[in-house]
């Protein structure tokens, strides 16, 4: 999956939501939260972590690219 920003960034929560991976901004926080997102290959805990250009987030199976 691919998503492109049109900003400088965004963050994490805000990206789940966008991107339909989650139903709520509480569920995507505590998928955060639990540990269950990967940042270029790196568990973040961070919920409003600044993705940037270039960077990969996965959760579970579901890898995003971000442009």
């Amino acid at each position: 999956m691919t998503f492109t920003l049109t900003d400088e960034y965004i963050e994490l929560t805000k990206l789940l939501k966008v991107l339909d991976l989650v139903d709520s901004g509480g569920q995507a926080k505590l998928l955060v939260e639990e540990g269950h997102v990967k940042r270029n290959g790196e568990v973040e805990t961070r919920k409003r972590a600044k993705i940037l250009r270039g960077e990969q987030i996965q959760i579970g199976d579901v890898v995003i690219t971000v442009n």
